[in-house]
């Protein structure tokens, strides 16, 4: 099965909202996900809020072989620019460590 790494229409009429997700390359635009990998908002005003992407989980499918569509590259790109990425499971990951342990 080939993975995408692409995006996911959500919002309204004239307000468009956009979760970036890993799919199958078959599947269509709004069809089914492996896993939501982080949004983007393009009429937010907080810059830092526009793109959001949990990095570990999108290294993972990165590394699995699923290929970026070219719109989301050049949004990871300039997520990562203007240093946006955000590892939401990371810091749950690691208090769930720290509990363990």
């Amino acid at each position: 099965m080939a993975v995408k790494i692409r995006l996911k229409r959500f919002g309204r009429k004239n307000r468009a909202f956009w979760r970036i997700n890993a799919v199958d390359s078959r599947s269509p635009r709004d069809g089914k996900v492996l896993e939501e990998l982080g949004f983007y908002d393009p009429i937010s005003t907080d810059a830092s809020r526009a793109v959001v992407v949990n990095k570990q989980r999108l290294e993972h499918w990165m590394k699995a072989g699923a290929t970026p569509s070219a719109t989301v590259a050049n949004l990871l790109k300039r997520a990562t620019d203007s240093a946006t990425l955000v590892a939401a499971k990371a810091s749950a990951n690691a208090e769930t460590a720290a509990n363990q342990a």
